[in-house]
């Protein structure tokens, strides 16, 4: 399908992104080279998905093993596309689409580095509004969600710290939840923090179960949980209504 190769194309993208931003290293100025040996790629070098299975996932000159990210985010966007073309053909597959492509790249972000860039949380939110305009939920669900996803989670921060006296949650985390709220709507708000939490807590409990040392004070990518629940319910939105 035609979003499955967007996905696949704008997946090569957003994986760069996700792989040199948190190194400080440009996106957008230069050409693409290889990580190891900073060899300029060509443009078969460059096919999402073929180039990296025809190189059997290493670079042609140094053999330096490309980053799993890579092909993962652009095999996850790729699904992401058909996935969202099935659930609702024409413009409101196409939001739902952008939308699971940035979230996909933020939980692969936070899950690696504990990051969620404001501009990626900030285009999150702008296209939220945006499909207002082409899809449910209504204009005034989306401000209710933004504005509730974004203080539940930052009043939550504030109350830890003060009982605390340190940061118990990253700053991007609000922002993110809010953004999902303007995609989703404030119904689908709940569900998509108690699937996240079960995410969490049944990944937790694979670690312990894999002899894992789990303490209570161990960092947990709660965005990359968010992001996780997201997109499954705006799925299910579009498919039976929020």
């Amino acid at each position: 399908m035609l979003l499955g190769v967007l996905g696949a194309i704008a997946g090569s993208f957003l994986a760069t992104i996700a792989v040199r931003w948190p190194q400080e290293r440009s996106v957008l100025r230069g050409r693409s080279a290889c990580d190891g040996c900073a060899r300029t790629l060509r443009a078969r070098d460059l096919v999402p998905l073929l180039s990296w299975a025809v190189a059997r996932g290493r670079c042609r000159a140094c053999g330096t093993r490309i980053d799993a990210r890579h092909p993962g985010i652009e095999a996850g966007c790729a699904a992401i596309g058909v996935a969202s073309a099935l659930a609702a053909p024409g413009p409101a597959g196409m939001a739902g689409a952008v939308f699971g492509w940035l979230l996909l790249t933020l939980a692969v972000m936070d899950a690696r580095d504990f990051w969620l860039p404001d501009a990626l949380t900030l285009a999150l939110g702008l296209g939220g509004v945006a499909s207002s305009l082409i899809a449910p939920p209504e204009p005034t669900d989306r401000l209710i969600g933004g504005v509730a996803g974004f203080a539940l989670l930052w009043l939550v921060a504030a109350g830890y710290r003060a009982w605390r006296g340190a940061e118990g949650m990253g700053g991007g985390d609000p922002k993110l939840f809010g953004g999902i709220g303007l995609w989703l709507g404030w119904r689908m708000l709940p569900p998509v923090l108690l699937v996240a939490g079960l995410v969490g807590l049944g990944w937790t409990l694979w670690r312990r179960w894999r002899g894992e040392a789990v303490a209570r004070d161990d960092m947990m990518p709660l965005g990359t949980l968010m992001a996780i629940a997201a997109y499954p319910a705006w799925l299910v939105m579009v498919r039976h209504g929020p």
